[in-house]
């Protein structure tokens, strides 16, 4: 063993190895030199944020988006610090990812992991421009418009119900940047449906098509987004939908203008009229020249603002410096100037589009005119471009093959109709395949529901599942809107309620009725407080919701019972539907009177009492507080409603008491669940829901095993349905 390594590897060998190791030592220091590269943007981008956040960002907030009445707090002593290193490093992984994007470029090519693509830089500087100032600009319209009108109606809200806006730093930080963020990002879609068209990834016609459901996404996300007052949803959803139309046209003028670039000049059809261009600049910047000049702002915050309604009417706009950041002349100018570049791009796309959309027409002319079906040869049919039979419809193929046989010449004729269908081939092979491949969903759920079962399960039991649930589904369809209008009515009256000083109503009866020994003076009690912005119509919301869903769901049982009952999933007599609807119903109100007459007043009590007399400075969060007196008012009717709604399926023969007692693991699984889905996010309240609703299921089992004779006596034979 005194040979080395070299012993047993030829030379050749040895020299390949160092090659390799050579070659390993440089890409190593080569990616060395690049990593150092992006950390150093990495940290450059990260202090950067820290140091802006500290000394600019936060001061800035609290002076223009910090409502009256409202304040800021820290809930503990790493907020502050954590938050600031939260921001900065999602800035530093955006500052670093085009210096990492520029430097890996390279070796992925080298690779064959990315195609070799060259763009001209020029291209990519007019790109970069272009989705940074639409993200200012959405960014700069988020600030100065929404947030200070978003966060003045939200304080007001919460102020009025006698609640505490005092926002967590972190939620509130987090709430605006989001949401900036989202409004940055919204601003893109021009870009985003240019890029789509032009790839053909999707097309133009696809937008134009489907635009009714991107209106209605777009007010979805706006109720989702913004407060529950139409005006502030107007001011979300307006400008999207303006966007949105603004970016249809330029998808479809650079769709255009791609798919023509052979066939036209679009730089010399803007030269042929640059008179356009430039009147249309000058216009541009004229307006806001002459309206700043004039004292615009002035005249709106003197005259037009006052005669706004008191609930719609915004704060002062600020003078054009302000904004700008200049002084008065030079901002006029420099609002002037960008004002007149924009309107003369906009107008120059016009202009190329037209030209491009005349040229196109008068191409399909010829195309026309020179591809006639009816003068066209046998070969003249078959060397036809493929353009000449894609408009074609199937009816007009027909027709001209049917006068070609009128003329006698059947070659022709079906030479007609192989053009069209090789045509139309590769649509019809696509669909072919698709519908060879199978159901994907189908694959998918039997392969995940296999690994738990004992037996086999094929696509075949899951699509018979699957056949149960839509035709039980397909059965509710015709009673949709009234399963809707019931859930929908409930929702919108509870939520109206609460929104319209329901909660402060609550708030107030609910302090009166705690001991005057441990009952604090309204005026001076700061609590509940809202420690994020929308937290109290979070709140609002999921109240009404579950309200909404327990009144909704007797119905869906009553009007898909004879679909449960024809697959065999269910029996008995339909009529305890109703019976258990009006009892839930009682015994919800019921135990909700007595659950806020007598025990949230005591609980609540007791725990101000204990607070108290440890010397704490009171200041329950809206969430915890609400939800508390919820689930000790109407959480008892809803106690005593599980062992009343287990004696009627028992009798009505619905759900007979073995299937409880044999299923009975999975009912206390499930009050976990809605625990954990109903409640704030925290173990405690999971388990103050959960906990009582299983007891209460053990305690229904309890009776009826008495009732049964530990079941040996069954419920009684369904009743016979009603003719």
């Amino acid at each position: 063993m005194s040979g080395g390594v070299s012993e047993y590897v030829d030379e050749d060998t040895a020299r390949s190895i160092e090659t390799g190791r050579q070659t390993l030592g440089v890409a190593l220091r080569t990616a060395q030199e690049r990593l150092q590269k992006v950390f150093i943007a990495f940290v450059v981008g990260m202090l950067g944020a820290i140091i802006a956040m500290r000394s600019y960002v936060w001061p800035q907030f609290k002076a223009d988006l910090l409502a009256k009445g409202a304040s800021v707090i820290a809930q503990t002593p790493f907020d502050v610090i954590l938050l600031q290193v939260k921001i900065g490093l999602v800035v530093g992984v955006f500052t670093a990812i085009p210096v990492l994007a520029y430097y890996g470029k390279e070796p992925l090519v080298e690779r064959e992991i990315i195609p070799d693509v060259s763009v001209a830089r020029w291209k990519l500087v007019v790109l970069l421009v272009m989705a940074l100032a639409l993200a200012v600009g959405g960014s700069v319209y988020a600030y100065f418009l929404f947030f200070p009108l978003m966060f003045q109606f939200l304080a007001g809200n919460a102020l009025g119900a006698g609640l505490a806006p005092m926002y967590s730093i972190v939620d509130w930080t987090e709430f605006i940047m989001v949401l900036a963020f989202s409004f940055a990002l919204a601003a893109q879609l021009p870009l985003v449906m240019t890029a789509l068209s032009v790839s053909g990834i999707v097309p133009y016609e696809v937008f134009r098509e489907k635009w009714k459901y991107a209106v209605v996404a777009i007010f979805g996300f706006g109720a989702l987004f913004s407060p529950p007052d139409p005006f502030t949803q107007m001011m979300w959803s307006l400008p999207l939908l303006a966007l949105y139309g603004f970016s249809l046209y330029l998808s479809r003028v650079v769709t255009v203008a791609y798919r023509g670039r052979s066939q036209i000049s679009v730089t010399g059809a803007i030269l042929e009229r640059w008179n356009h261009v430039v009147g249309a600049a000058v216009l541009g910047g004229g307006i806001p020249y002459v309206f700043f000049s004039a004292g615009g702002v002035r005249i709106i915050n003197e005259s037009v603002r006052p005669a706004l309604p008191a609930a719609i009417r915004p704060g002062p706009l600020p003078g054009i410096g302000t904004v700008v950041g200049m002084g008065r002349p030079e901002a006029i100018l420099v609002v002037a100037v960008l004002s007149g570049l924009l309107v003369a791009v906009v107008a120059a796309m016009v202009v190329a589009y037209a030209a491009i959309v005349a040229a196109e027409d008068e191409r399909s002319t010829d195309l026309e005119e020179e591809f006639d079906l009816s003068r066209l040869s046998v070969a003249g049919v078959r060397s036809a471009p493929a353009a000449v039979f894609e408009d074609l419809t199937e009816a007009e193929a027909v027709a001209a093959a049917s006068e070609a046989m009128d003329e006698n010449d059947p070659q022709k004729a079906e030479a007609i109709l192989e053009r069209f269908d090789e045509v139309r081939e590769p649509a019809q092979e696509e669909g072919e395949s698709e519908e060879a491949s199978g159901d994907p969903v189908a694959n998918t759920t039997a392969g995940m529901v296999n690994a738990f079962t004992e037996d086999e399960t094929t696509e075949d039991d899951i699509g018979g599942y699957w056949h149960d649930i839509s035709f039980i589904l397909d059965s509710l369809r015709s009673r949709a809107f009234r399963l809707a209008s019931v859930f929908l009515l409930t929702m919108a009256g509870i939520f109206t309620f609460l929104y319209r000083g329901g909660i402060g109503m609550i708030r107030a009866d609910f302090l009166s009725r705690i001991p005057e020994a441990v009952r604090p003076e309204p005026a001076e009690t700061a609590w509940p407080i809202t420690l994020h912005p929308v937290e109290a119509l979070v709140f609002e919301v999921k109240i009404a919701t579950v309200i909404a869903a327990i009144v909704t769901v007797p119905f869906v049982l009553y009007y898909a019972w004879p679909a449960l009952e024809e697959r065999g999933i269910i029996g008995g007599d339909r009529r305890y539907i109703t019976l258990w609807g009006i009892t839930i119903t009682v015994g919800l109100i019921v135990g909700s009177v007595l659950g806020y007459q007598y025990v949230a007043p005591s609980i609540i009590s007791y725990l101000v009492d204990d607070a108290l007399q440890a010397g704490m400075i009171i200041s329950y969060r809206v969430n915890n507080f609400f939800w508390m007196v919820f689930l000790t008012t109407a959480g008892i009717g809803l106690l005593a409603d599980v062992p009343v709604s287990m004696l009627l399926f028992h009798r009505g023969g619905l759900v007979p008491y073995r299937a409880m007692r044999e299923h009975w693991r999975v009912a206390v699984l499930s009050t976990f669940v809605i625990g954990t889905v109903l409640t704030p996010g925290s173990l405690y309240t999971m388990l103050l829901v959960a906990l009582p609703l299983s007891f209460a299921y053990l305690f229904g089992l309890g009776i009826l095993w008495v009732l049964t004779l530990g079941g040996r006596r069954g419920g009684g034979p369904p009743a016979e349905q009603p003719a």
